[in-house]
């Protein structure tokens, strides 16, 4: 049953026998395909929330959204293992939740990491995907912008109260991030720290950072050129923040060329990754969704 706050709170056992979570929005809308929402590295379902809330209450097509926090993240349980928070097992964990929802295809939106999974996921089961928005994230990761990642997830402060871990945020995001308000900045923290007696703590394990140790930044990533080109014939929205680090101009716009079934929209304002919730994101996302379920998809092939 959904709480007040629009979801439902679902927990599954994964294939290694942790116990992870995800929401479910409108758990009872039949009306679209379900809507799957993978978050990026160290964040959890909470990024999706307002989305969620959008797509689930549409007034012409309510879907149901299924937002997932990987092991180690939000009220997943944490992993003893540190080598197994990788896309492979998180792309396992969240077939495992999805077969045990009944769930056998599904749109899906994955920002960052998130979108790596949905790689994998086209490796692993490519009929799941009926559907895919990929936020900031494709087939070349710029070093610059994990290494960013890197350094920003070590110096990360315990701020004291909720308006010093606003403030941490902005100081180090701010300048790629000009368009958003006061109001988008307290969302965001709200949704990725917790409070405890020490302060305000990023809501995943920490041990999270340690799997980017040792990285060589300085030398260009493996590219997923091949996986990519291999969701060819699925639906794509690809959504790039003006600023991002991560995804580079050049790069959406190879993606553009060698996939025929591509929307692409630029986030001006905003870095890695764009908020989701923010400006008519919702709607254009809705649109995508509805144009790709009615087949009426304007491909390019």
């Amino acid at each position: 049953m959904a709480s007040d706050d629009g979801f439902s709170d679902f927990f599954y056992t994964a294939p290694d026998g942790l116990r992870l979570h995800t929401r479910i929005y409108g758990e009872a809308n039949t009306s679209g395909w379900p809507v799957v929402c993978l978050p990026g590295l160290t964040r959890n379902a909470c990024d999706f929330h307002e989305l969620a809330l959008y797509l689930s209450q549409d007034a012409e097509r309510p879907r149901k959204v299924i937002a997932f926090d990987y092991r180690g993240r939000g009220r997943s349980d944490y992993d003893p293992d540190i080598s197994h928070y990788n896309v492979g097992v998180e792309a396992g964990d969240v077939l495992a939740g999805l077969s045990v929802l009944g769930i056998e295809a599904a749109a899906f939106i994955g920002t960052s990491r998130g979108g790596l999974i949905i790689h994998v996921l086209g490796a692993l089961r490519p009929a799941v995907l009926k559907a895919i928005v990929l936020n900031d994230i494709g087939p070349v990761i710029e070093a610059e912008g994990l290494a960013y990642i890197k350094i920003y997830l070590d110096r990360s402060p315990t701020p004291k109260s909720f308006d010093e871990a606003v403030g941490a945020q902005r100081r180090v995001h701010g300048g790629d991030f000009p368009a958003l308000a006061d109001a988008d900045w307290a969302r965001m923290v709200a949704a990725i720290c917790r409070e405890t007696e020490d302060g305000w703590v990023p809501d995943f394990d920490a041990a999270l950072v340690d799997t980017l140790a040792g990285a060589d930044f300085s030398k260009p990533l493996p590219d997923l050129w091949p996986q990519f080109e291999a969701l060819a014939a699925v639906p794509l929205l690809a959504i790039r923040g003006g600023n991002s680090k991560l995804l580079s101009a050049v790069t959406l716009e190879d993606m553009q060329k060698r996939h025929a079934n591509m929307e692409a929209i630029t986030v001006e304002g905003q870095g890695h990754a764009p908020f989701l919730e923010t400006g008519n994101l919702p709607e254009q996302i809705a649109a995508f969704l509805d144009r790709a379920e009615s087949k009426s998809f304007n491909s390019k092939a």
